[in-house]
């Protein structure tokens, strides 16, 4: 199981299967599938694969086909990032497994495809206040909306929500050992019970979560604790879906596409960075033996993580060991999908929640979805991360101007569309 390092983490059972979940629009026009898996990736490769295997099975354009990860951190590896060779623990891809997610994923589409009836449309936003905030300092930057859109059909009845949640999806640490979606499972559950049905599909999407976490708020790392999580943002939901709700059949589709080569990072000297890895390292020992306050040991811990995952990496780039990496990464894929009025834009990569903040000033009604059409072996940071050395500057393998130029290129596609 794959999302904590330096921890064997092998799987003992099942505590909620793992979906691949999907939900097909068209206008008569344009066709779109927003597909959502329950990993931790989806790579490039994996997305060219599932894009090209659907094409070739409903005729539905590889661009207007949106995979992300949820980035449960209760799920197996699905791709074979740079840093985990640094990690002894963390084993390599089972390719069958690998296959089995890739065919899945292309069944839960086809079936989407296979079940298409006449539909009507309402986006509602709830408010996932209490459920996280900045991983950094509870003060900071947070995105606390939560757009969703639920489908009805003619009986009023209804066929499937989707909806984004800018937060990271680890209720459930390394002690957790049974596959599972973490608190998305449970806003999944919830909306299906009180609202949509039993069996009614809800593709959830992870946004802006890189910096954001549930570390602050919650009281133990427990799927009791992932429950209550997932029911404040379900009730938010539902709390929203008043008799004012206004339902249409007229959501005309459009899709934009666009590929940047993003400028890759400098890695700092290796001395400079053993230096600093001592010295979080230094740190995180300390506050574990006298702080009585888990948060900050827990944000030094992984500060010391990021650490030596710069360390590697700066080892690396000092041996022209990175180009590979970045030819599987790049280039980075910018996709836009408008229904309506709303358009939900998509990344790979973890990306910090400043740069969805910033899109929202530059159009009404978006949502930016992450971990999207690939990864990029890490974080899409700010100047501030990278300049103050936090755990996801460490492993980043992209200047922050990277994140920078995917937001500028972004508005120029949302004026287009």
């Amino acid at each position: 199981m794959f999302g904590y390092p330096f921890v064997e983490r092998m799987s003992t059972g099942t505590h909620d299967d793992l979906l691949s979940s999907a939900l097909y629009l068209t206008d008569g026009k344009n066709q779109v599938l927003f597909i959502s898996n329950d990993v931790i990736y989806v790579s490039k490769a994996s997305t060219a694969r599932i894009r090209k295997s659907i094409s070739e099975k409903t005729g539905i354009g590889a661009s207007n086909i949106l995979i992300a990860a949820t980035h449960t951190h209760s799920a197996p590896v699905t791709v074979d990032l740079v840093i985990s060779a640094n990690d002894p623990i963390v084993p390599k891809v089972d390719k069958n497994y690998l296959k089995f997610m890739e065919d899945s994923t292309v069944k839960a589409a086809c079936q989407a495809v296979e079940h298409a009836t006449w539909a009507e449309i309402a986006v509602v936003v709830g408010d996932a206040t209490g459920v996280g905030t900045n991983r950094h300092n509870p003060e900071w930057a947070k995105d606390t909306d939560v757009p969703a859109m639920f489908v009805k059909n003619k009986n009023n009845e209804y066929i499937g929500c989707m909806l984004v949640c800018n937060m990271h999806p680890t209720i459930l640490h390394e002690d957790s050992t049974l596959y599972s979606g973490d608190f998305p499972h449970f806003i999944r559950k919830t909306l299906q019970e009180v609202v949509l049905g039993n069996g009614r599909p809800v593709i959830y999407f992870t946004g802006t979560a890189g910096n954001q976490s549930p570390r602050h708020v919650t009281k133990s790392n427990t799927f009791e604790e992932a429950r209550r999580i997932g029911q404040i943002v379900a009730d938010s939901i539902i709390s929203k879906l008043t008799e004012t709700v206004t339902y249409s059949s007229y959501m005309p589709i459009s899709v934009a596409q666009k590929f940047v080569d993003l400028p890759k990072r400098t890695f700092p000297p290796v001395e400079w960075a053993k230096e600093h890895r001592d010295k979080t390292k230094k740190c995180f020992e300390e506050l574990k033996k006298n702080s009585k306050i888990p948060q900050e040991v827990r944000t030094a811990e992984v500060n010391w993580f990021g650490s030596e995952e710069l360390l590697y990496l700066s080892k690396l780039a000092r041996n022209n060991e990175l180009e590979k990496a970045y030819q599987h990464s790049l280039p980075a894929e910018i996709q836009i999908i408008k229904i309506g009025e709303w358009k939900f834009a998509a990344w790979p990569g973890e990306v910090f929640v400043e740069y969805g903040i910033e899109l929202k000033k530059h159009a009404e009604e978006v949502a930016l979805i992450t971990y999207a059409n690939g990864e990029l072996q890490g974080y899409l940071v700010t100047r501030e991360a990278q300049d103050g050395g936090y755990y996801e500057a460490g492993n980043s393998f992209f200047d922050h101007k990277a994140g920078e130029l995917m937001l500028s290129e972004t508005i120029k596609e949302l004026k287009s569309i």
